[in-house]
């Protein structure tokens, strides 16, 4: 059975609930639901399983807080001995418009301390993001308290729609591969 890592960065705590930063930990709970996993507090995360198509998915959402998230994405990777191409991290990415998704096999943190944290404790930046654009309309020097900040009542319905997409993405990624799966996404446009 093929196995896959899941991992939705974020920040544990109910001040962080629902937050831009944290849309990793809602694309990764919309997943377990669907698929009718249940998560459990474990070692360095809330992890969940969920079974599908003959396929494994171990799916995480860090308990460290965001910016050390290395180790526990290292813990699980390791301890359920999945390869780190069959890793999808799901992060809040500034530098995309709200209405993209970014999907690639590597490529650098772009400046975003959760991805540099795993980047730093895998000593390599060579494995697969799901980067969920969350717009830059923040004033100069307000940049943290806007990822940090609720979505916006207009946003919601496109945030829903990615967030589903993301959805099938994992799923795409899991029976057709990564290559196939960015070359549909990423030319996409998500919006209502």
């Amino acid at each position: 059975m093929s196995k896959y890592l899941i991992t939705g960065l974020g920040n544990i705590g109910n001040e962080y609930a629902n937050t831009r930063h944290n849309i990793g930990f809602d694309v990764v709970n919309a997943f377990v639901q669907k698929h009718g996993g249940a998560f459990k507090s474990e070692r360095l995360a809330l992890v969940a399983e969920v079974k599908w198509k003959g396929k494994l998915f171990i799916c995480i959402c860090p308990t460290t807080f965001m910016n050390l998230s290395g180790r526990a994405f290292k813990y699980w990777m390791d301890k359920e001995k999945i390869p780190l191409e069959n890793t999808l991290t799901i992060v809040d990415d500034l530098a995309l418009p709200l209405d993209k998704l970014r999907l690639r096999a590597g490529g650098s943190s772009a400046g975003h301390n959760g991805l540099k944290d795993i980047q730093n404790v895998l000593g390599t930046d060579i494995y697969p993001k799901l980067r969920f654009g969350i717009g830059n309309n923040y004033p100069k020097g307000m940049q943290a308290d806007f990822v940090l900040s609720k979505w916006l009542l207009v946003e919601l319905t496109t945030v829903q729609l990615k967030i589903r997409k993301c959805i099938e993405v994992i799923e795409s990624i899991a029976v057709v591969g990564i290559e196939k799966t960015m070359n549909e996404v990423n030319k996409l446009s998500i919006q209502p």
